[in-house]
């Protein structure tokens, strides 16, 4: 191929043979279109931390709780979904480039059914969630598309492709059935529950037919990162509802200044501890791991979102708009940390197989930091400084890693 053809394939979007991308590719890297189609689930992100936050200012922690994790599932498993095909089939042709547009016009409809769903758990109603399924339905009729041109463009793969294909379709179908069927809450978030192991049981059996996809490890190590760098943008927004909340209150003060520094840390700090995972390193090497691996890391994106809601709940504490008090606003911003750290070094043992006693003294102190800014909110000090207490949960791991936890990490990878 001459220089100038190679400059013109790359400029042209004609279409090309969805044969599947090569799993070696050398710098493959996240494509413009993916960042783009990212930025419309930081749009669903902050629709779900928004109402995550009003719930829990409210003290309607059944509502908090059912509605995000719906919201949550809906927002990161249709972004999972899309991030994994690409990563084995983009062609970036025309009909890649529309089909993943009709995709993200799916995604912000999904954002203005969550208002809707809060509300109707809020008044106790049926679980209202068609405007979410319908934005869901569209992201997924997409991508039925999408594997089945890839079937029939692959030969090799056809059977796995076709078993995407199905279960996307059926899954579709009991989503639809329902919420358009009247149910009860609780037989509503039953049947929720189970159409929920269905989905995540779709790729585990798809992908065992004829090798699975050619997907990248490098790359879909990548695209994770940059997802929860999208989450932690919900961190920044609470850091900026926590500091506005504090000026409205005192002014510029000493308390401002850790409004900002506790925010900031702790974002700062959760992407810092983020890194850690040797993610693309051991999915090269055993990519069965990958279910397992990638299962956890939405729990991960969930728990980095939680934070942020977490962070303007204390806004509404500090602006006495809250209908709940300093330890449970408190508790919004702790659980979620603690989660994600438990789940960073939980998916790191699974990944590398190896056991650090680094990780357990890590651990303890971690757990004696979050443990001294809940006593300290209940002793009543101000939850402003037990917010700076809880940034220093990811700062002891990353100050770990950084002194004897990376060289570890490095003895572990090179015994694989």
């Amino acid at each position: 191929m001459t220089a100038s053809a190679a400059v013109n394939k790359t400029l042209h979007h004609h279409l090309r043979r969805m044969s599947g991308r090569d799993p070696h590719e050398v710098n493959r890297v996240a494509s413009s279109l993916e960042l783009l189609f990212d930025l419309t689930f930081a749009t669903c992100f902050a629709f779900a931390a928004t109402q995550l936050a009003h719930a829990l200012a409210a003290g309607h922690y059944s509502t908090a709780l059912i509605g995000f994790g719906f919201a949550s599932f809906c927002i990161c498993w249709a972004w999972t979904n899309f991030s994994w095909f690409a990563s084995a089939y983009d062609t970036d042709d025309w009909i890649f480039r529309i089909a993943t547009l009709v995709q993200m016009s799916g995604v912000l409809v999904l954002a203005i059914g969550l208002p809707r769903l809060f509300s109707s758990i809020e008044h106790g109603q049926h679980l209202d969630a068609s405007v979410m399924v319908l934005g869901y339905v569209i992201m997924r009729v997409a991508m039925i598309f999408q594997w089945l041109r890839a079937a029939k463009q692959d030969p090799a793969r056809r059977r796995v492709c076709i078993t995407y294909a199905c279960a996307i379709a059926i899954a579709q179908l009991g989503w639809i059935a329902l919420f358009l069927i009247p149910l009860s809450m609780s037989v509503t978030i039953a049947l929720f529950f189970l159409w929920f192991l269905f989905e995540f049981a779709g790729p585990i059996f798809a992908e065992r037919r004829d090798g699975g996809t050619p997907w990248h490890a490098e790359h879909i190590a990548e695209r994770y990162s940059l997802f929860a760098i999208i989450a932690l943008g919900e961190g920044l927004v609470g850091t900026v509802a926590t500091l506005s909340a504090e000026m409205e209150h005192a002014g510029w003060t000493l308390e401002t200044a850790l409004a900002c520094m506790a925010g900031v840390g702790m974002t700062f700090g959760m992407w810092w501890v983020y890194s850690i995972l040797p993610s693309a390193n051991i999915l090269h090497v055993h990519r069965s791991r990958a279910f397992v691996w990638s299962y956890g890391q939405i729990l991960i994106i969930v728990s980095i979102v939680a934070m942020g809601a977490g962070l303007d709940v204390a806004a509404s504490v500090i602006e006495n708009k809250a209908q709940i008090g300093p330890l449970p606003a408190l508790l919004a911003t702790a659980i979620p940390v603690a989660s994600f750290l438990g789940l960073i070094y939980g998916l790191h043992y699974f990944l590398v197989r190896r056991f650090d006693r680094l990780h357990v003294w890590l651990l303890l102190a971690t757990a004696v930091t979050l443990g001294a800014a809940i006593i300290a909110v209940i002793s009543g000090v101000s939850i402003v400084v037990c917010l700076v207490l809880i940034m220093c949960a990811p700062v002891i791991t990353v100050v770990g890693y950084e002194v004897l936890g990376h060289r570890h990490q490095g003895d572990m990878l090179r015994g694989e």
